[in-house]
């Protein structure tokens, strides 16, 4: 999330007054994700440490450290509350070998390296993508992994037409301005990626994380919100 993006969306306060809808609104198919990173992990070997850019409320942070115990495992977010919500939570279950910073991106320096970099569901708050991609490949580790899910051109496409749905609705539960400003950078396509633009960026091209980990029977949106591993040589 970049720091111009938060002068039409306010992080902390989304965090701070987020409802269990508001949660799984922002992380829409977390479950999908740890699955697929599990089977990622497992194929490429295990992993030692783990940095989850745009963490939110965890889901996926939690589940790595709890299944790789021996992994050092850091989420990283823009809004110090769910930053401190995941510290609290960390603390009460007692779960040792993760932690919680702030970053946000483009801007990413965490002066070290992690075997595996996960991105998800962040980089449609993001216009500078290419500078938000070196910096998150520059965090991964010689034979480590960048993992990024990112909204294409047919996802943009997606997201205007349901734009559109809202405006004409008289449904008093969606807001169509504050969809709009939510998903906005996306709508206009300027926070959308595509397997093209993640190679000029980082020099090597996405794969599919379907290559590596099992499908799941039930489709979210793969078409148009791909879930793509880039890995780094070793």
């Amino acid at each position: 999330m970049t720091e111009a993006h938060q002068q039409t969306i306010d992080w902390d306060e989304f965090w701070r007054t987020a409802d269990e809808d508001d949660q799984q609104s922002a992380t829409p198919s977390a479950h999908h994700v740890r699955e697929a990173l599990a089977d990622l992990v497992a194929e490429t070997g295990g992993i030692d440490s783990f940095a989850d850019v745009g963490c939110g409320p965890g889901v996926v942070t939690f589940d790595v450290a709890e299944r790789n115990p021996e992994a050092d495992v850091v989420g990283y977010d823009a809004a110090e509350a769910v930053l401190e919500t995941n510290r609290e939570r960390a603390t009460t279950d007692s779960i040792g070998n993760i932690s919680f910073e702030r970053a946000v991106l483009p801007a990413f320096e965490p002066d070290r390296q992690f075997d595996l970099v996960l991105c998800y569901g962040t980089l449609a708050y993001v216009t500078e993508s290419e500078q938000a991609l070196q910096n998150l490949y520059d965090a991964v580790a010689p034979g480590g992994h960048l993992v990024l899910g990112y909204v294409n051109e047919f996802g943009a496409a997606q997201f205007r037409a349901q734009h559109a749905d809202l405006t004409e609705s008289d449904d008093p539960r969606r807001d169509p301005d504050e969809y709009g400003e939510r998903f906005g950078l996306v709508m206009d396509e300027r926070s959308t990626l595509s397997f093209d633009a993640i190679r000029n960026a980082l020099g090597t091209w996405p794969r599919s994380i379907w290559e590596v980990a099992e499908k799941p029977e039930k489709r979210w949106a793969w078409s148009h919100v791909p879930l793509v591993y880039v890995p780094k040589p070793a």
